[in-house]
């Protein structure tokens, strides 16, 4: 009779157990990802600067062709235009896609770690015992002076779950 209780008791610390292990672990992992997002909010503040100085290029370039405007046709401004364009886009576009990397690379990471999580959060059940209906029916059995013994064999729960739900209301 007390055995069973003591083997409860240790069943009820191990799952106390597995829970702060899996807490543990997504803090863990959660601080990886905090750290994966900085490092993209660097990359991020990295291309606005770099934005930043393209823009000026940019305004620098207008004024340069304006000068210029009277002594270049409409097609060669059109075509220095574009090669001004181009230099300033290109390192942007490479930031981008790298930064898009990441970001798809991170995503897939989140995605099977909440899949693993879930599935642990799933293999922990709740015993039986630990629903109100139950509960309901063993301190109406145990007033009616049933025994422990009978009031276990006819709910299906074990003697250690009946005289549990007794000590939590306070009956016995």
């Amino acid at each position: 009779m007390n055995f069973d209780f003591i083997t409860m008791e240790y069943i009820v610390v191990a799952m106390a157990g597995m829970i702060l292990y899996l807490l543990y672990y997504v803090f863990t992992k959660d601080a990886e990802y905090h750290k994966n997002i900085r490092s993209v909010a660097s990359v991020v503040e990295e291309l606005n600067r770099d934005i930043f100085y393209l823009k000026k290029k940019v305004v620098d370039t207008q004024h340069s062709i304006q000068e210029n405007s009277q002594r270049m046709n409409d097609e060669e401004i059109y075509q220095e235009i574009e090669r001004s364009v181009y230099d300033l886009i290109q390192p942007l576009s490479v930031g981008l896609k790298r930064m898009q990397e990441d970001v798809q690379t991170i995503d897939a990471q989140i995605a099977a770690r909440i899949s693993s999580l879930e599935s642990g959060v799933k293999q922990i059940s709740i015993p039986s015992s630990i629903h109100g209906n139950d509960d309901e029916k063993i301190l109406s059995l145990y007033k009616q002076g049933i025994s422990l013994d009978t009031i276990s064999r006819e709910l299906h729960l074990s003697k250690p779950e009946v005289e549990f739900v007794l000590k939590i209301n306070k009956i016995k």
